[in-house]
C-alpha cells in the first residue's frame, strides 16, 4: 500500500526508555532502512528540547532532508508536534506564550518550505484541554494564523482525548480547509470509545490516521493484542471515503528488531485495508 508510512524513530533504538522522540543519531539512516522494506512515507517528529537544532528548522537540515527524499523516493506528508504537548502554548501566558507561539509559526513555515502538509497537534496528556479558557486560547491563536496556513498549504490535525460529541463540537468551530482530526486507533481503544460513534460525529474531518493498538486504559501493545476494533475502524474509514495516510505509530520491539516488526505491522495494516476497505 502506497499510503502506509511510519512514525519517525520507529526504526531506531529506544533512548532512555522513551517510546517516541526524534532520533538524533540515526534520523538519516531511517530513510534507507524504511526503503528496504518498501515504506516510502515518514511522519516527522519534533520535541521542544533543542527544537531549533532539529534538521526541520535548519537550512542545512532542509538540504539533507530534500536529498534523502529524492534519493529514496520518500515523502514526508505530516509531522507530529510532540513539542506542543510538552509545552502547550494554550496553557502559557505572557512572554512564555509569545515564545511558544513563535515556535509554532516557525514550524509552520518550515513545513511549508518542505511540503509537509499536515501538522499533528496532540491535545492529550500534558497537552489535554482542561477548561474552556484553554480551548478558547487555542482556537483564537490558531485562527490568527489561518491565512498563513492556507498560504503555505499546511493543515492542522488535532489528536484529542475528547469524547466523540465534544470533539465534533470543537472541530466544528474551526475552518475545515485548515483544520482536521488525526484519528489514533490505539488511543481511542484505550479511552473506551466506539468507532461507529466516533465516525458518526466527525468521520468527514479525519485527515490523518495513526495505526497502533492499546488495551483499555493501558499503553501501546503489538497490533492485534489490544482492544482496538480494526475491522470497525477500517470499515468506517472506507465508508467516509478516507484517502489519507496510515502512519504506523506501533509498539516498539524489545529485542531491537525494528525493521522486522515494522514490516509485519505493514503487512497487517495492508490486509485490514484490503479486507475491510471498499
Amino acid at each position: 500500500m502506497k499510503n502506509i508510512g511510519f512514525m519517525q524513530g520507529r526504526l531506531s533504538d529506544v533512548v532512555d526508555g522513551v517510546i517516541q522522540e526524534f532520533p538524533w543519531k540515526s534520523w538519516e539512516d531511517e530513510f534507507h532502512i524504511a526503503s528496504e522494506i518498501d515504506i516510502h512515507i515518514m511522519e516527522w517528529t519534533l520535541d521542544q528540547e533543542d527544537l531549533y537544532l532539529n534538521p526541520l528548522l535548519t537550512n542545512e537540515g532542509h538540504e539533507k532532508i530534500s536529498h534523502l527524499c529524492e534519493l529514496y523516493s520518500f515523502k514526508i506528508p505530516s509531522l507530529t508536534g510532540d513539542c506542543f504537548m510538552q509545552f502547550p502554548f494554550w496553557k502559557a501566558e505572557g512572554p512564555e506564550k509569545t515564545s511558544l507561539v513563535s515556535d509554532f509559526v516557525a514550524i509552520v513555515n518550515a513545513c511549508g518550505k518542505l511540503g509537509i502538509g499536515i501538522i499533528v497537534i496532540p491535545l492529550v496528556d500534558n497537552g489535554s484541554l482542561e477548561n474552556s479558557k484553554q480551548e478558547s486560547m487555542l482556537i483564537n491563536t490558531l485562527n490568527e494564523y489561518d491565512a498563513l496556513l492556507k498560504k503555505l498549504n499546511v493543515k492542522i490535525a488535532f489528536e484529542s482525548d475528547f469524547a466523540p460529541q465534544k470533539l465534533a463540537e470543537f472541530i466544528n468551530l474551526l475552518d475545515s480547509e485548515s483544520f482536521g482530526i488525526n484519528y489514533d486507533i490505539g488511543n481511542s481503544a484505550a479511552l473506551g470509545f466506539i468507532p461507529d460513534e466516533e465516525f458518526s460525529h466527525y468521520g468527514d474531518r479525519i485527515i490523518n490516521v495513526h495505526v497502533k493498538d492499546r488495551p483499555l486504559g493501558r499503553t501501546t501493545v503489538p497490533l492485534g493484542e489490544g482492544d482496538s476494533d480494526f475491522e470497525s475502524v477500517f470499515k468506517n474509514l472506507s465508508k467516509h471515503n478516507y484517502k489519507g495516510n496510515y502512519i504506523l505509530q506501533t509498539a516498539r520491539d524489545r529485542a531491537g528488531r525494528h525493521s522486522h516488526v515494522l514490516k509485519r505491522y505493514l503487512k497487517q495494516t495492508t490486509n485490514w485495508i484490503q479486507r475491510y476497505g471498499s
